[in-house]
């Protein structure tokens, strides 16, 4: 297997080869570029690359305004940064008059390098899930952020672009094209469906080959599009398996298992458990820590679904 890829410096690779081929492109960064790797677009075009500052309200407005004049505006900071503190300025001067703005939130959820619960988006995709009109799009891996980043690109309105900070396997295949409101069923079961998005999917993959040993098959799906959701194959899941998990690097309240729960309680009713930081706020400390402190390991996650399964 190749070496693994940061969905940060995907992001930023792409964007700059996108950047060649449309010159309507341009990078507004809150002073966090080099930590976002949007330096590479900088270097690359100095002329469509703006430096707001630590001014995260401001560059929003920026952005929409440049959207207004024909430009694509990719406003960039961390996640925290990118929804709670500029969600009144989203809301009003990007979402209601539907403009084409794509906000990058990277830094997510508890695995921000140790900066701590301040630095820590464990709200921001049931914030932006909450504004009409804002797509909300969590690629898994570097070949999927390519994807993602290319089709934000080409799609016509506002979108949030939830980007990792940390190097992660290959999760796509090769020949994998994004399309909005779609998942992908990575791994085939008929006992349970476990369903993630971003860097968490990789562990729920190995609690997958876990649960195997004790006879249980998981079927396993990257939710990648959280809005829209693929309602679809959700469906799919809770008719042919009967129980879903969700597993998310984010708040339980107001993200991927509260998007699924919407779902099958209208669509088609199934047992389904929540796995995620259950309304608290994170601490500082490495990856690894800050899976084991709030019960998101591959073995947690197997533990969980084997007694929610079984029961």
């Amino acid at each position: 297997m190749s070496e693994k890829v940061a969905p940060r410096e995907a992001f930023a690779k792409t964007l700059v080869n996108s950047g060649e081929k449309n010159s309507d492109i341009v990078v507004l960064d809150a002073d966090v570029g080099p930590s976002i790797k949007v330096s590479y677009f900088k270097e690359s075009f100095p002329e469509r690359f703006i430096a707001v500052g630590i001014a995260e309200q401001n560059m929003i407005g920026m952005a929409a305004g440049l959207s207004t004049l024909g430009f694509i505006p990719f406003a960039t900071t961390f996640a925290c940064f990118a929804s709670r503190r500029v969600c009144d300025q989203v809301t009003i001067s990007v979402a209601y008059p539907r403009l084409n703005v794509k906000i990058v939130g990277a830094y997510v959820g508890l695995f921000v390098g140790k900066n701590g619960a301040t630095h820590q988006a464990l709200e921001d995709v049931a914030i932006m899930r909450s504004i009409a009109n804002m797509v909300v799009v969590e690629p898994v891996d570097g070949k999927e952020t390519e994807e993602v980043v290319k089709f934000a690109c080409e799609y016509d309105g506002p979108m949030y672009l939830r980007i990792g900070r940390d190097a992660v396997s290959h999760i796509v295949p090769s020949d994998y094209k994004f399309e909005l409101g779609k998942g992908l069923v990575i791994r085939e079961g008929s006992d349970v469906t476990l369903i993630s998005s971003g860097v968490l999917v990789e562990d729920t993959l190995q609690a997958a080959s876990l649960i195997e040993k004790e006879g249980i098959r998981a079927r396993v799906i990257n939710m990648s599009s959280l809005k829209p959701v693929d309602e679809e194959l959700i469906i799919k899941a809770a008719e042919e398996t009967g129980k879903i998990v969700t597993i998310e690097n984010h708040n339980i309240i107001g993200g991927l298992g509260s998007a699924v729960a919407e779902v099958i309680s209208e669509k088609h009713p199934a047992y389904l458990k929540r796995i995620g930081m259950r309304d608290v706020f994170g601490k500082s400390g490495t990856n690894e820590e800050m899976k084991k402190r709030f019960g998101l390991t591959a073995e947690d996650i197997a533990k969980e679904v084997v007694s929610f399964a079984g029961s």
